[in-house]
């Protein structure tokens, strides 16, 4: 049996959740919300206490709210309780970044009973849930970032050098001259990072040297 919380300031909203709460876990108690402040008044009245709630389900569009920032203000404050988003915001950025933020999942609005029942039951069981398109497309972006990082490993110290100065516009004598260096060398030095990094011109290059701002810390320069 589970004690939950749901805070939305729709009431056909929370009467949805109602449902689904029903449905998945056989909730012994749900508690409502309507704004951030009630929320936060009713966690502290529970705080601490045996009737404590196993999770939150939080709306990003209460008042009160300002975008995750009364999602970071309930983690910081009750770090105990999962708090899982149920917004109408689908994009991705959005749910990873409440991830990120401590969210125990991410939850859209228009997901069906059914699959909203799915992930209660996989977040009160200690789990993360984000839909699967989510979690596919940031598997997909880890490995895309894996293989930047795999090809700006083999790059040398000055061609790193190189690159980052590529990417903030300079010329072939511009670099020559910070490097001490020839142009010829700087020439030499830029194909062999078109090579190593598998790409066929000095805009393609920027856009790892973007990148390289990014990964500086990791190689160290």
């Amino acid at each position: 049996m589970s004690r939950i919380l749901i805070a939305d300031d729709h009431p056909l909203v929370r009467d949805a959740l109602r449902s689904a709460v029903l449905y998945s876990c056989h909730a012994q108690e749900i508690h409502e919300a309507g704004c951030l402040d009630e929320t936060i008044s009713i966690l502290d009245s529970m705080h601490g206490g045996k009737g404590e709630p196993d999770l939150v389900l939080l709306d990003l569009n209460m008042p009160g709210m300002n975008g995750l920032t009364g999602l970071i203000a309930l983690r910081r404050r009750f770090p105990a309780i999962p708090v899982a988003v149920v917004s109408a915001h689908e994009d991705r950025k959005v749910m990873l970044e409440a991830v990120r933020c401590g969210a125990a999942g991410f939850i859209p609005k228009s997901t069906p009973r059914d699959a909203i029942a799915g992930a209660l039951r996989q977040i009160l069981a200690g789990e993360v849930y984000l839909p699967a398109s989510v979690e596919e497309g940031a598997a997909a972006e880890d490995e895309e970032t894996a293989e930047i990082a795999r090809r700006l490993s083999t790059l040398t110290a000055q061609q790193l050098r190189v690159l980052e100065m590529l990417g903030t516009g300079k010329l072939n004598k511009e670099i020559a001259y910070e490097l001490s260096i020839t142009e010829t060398t700087v020439k030499a030095h830029v194909s062999a990072i078109l090579q190593k990094l598998k790409v066929y011109s000095r805009t393609q290059a920027v856009v790892f040297a973007n990148r390289l701002q990014l990964e500086k810390a990791r190689f160290g320069i």
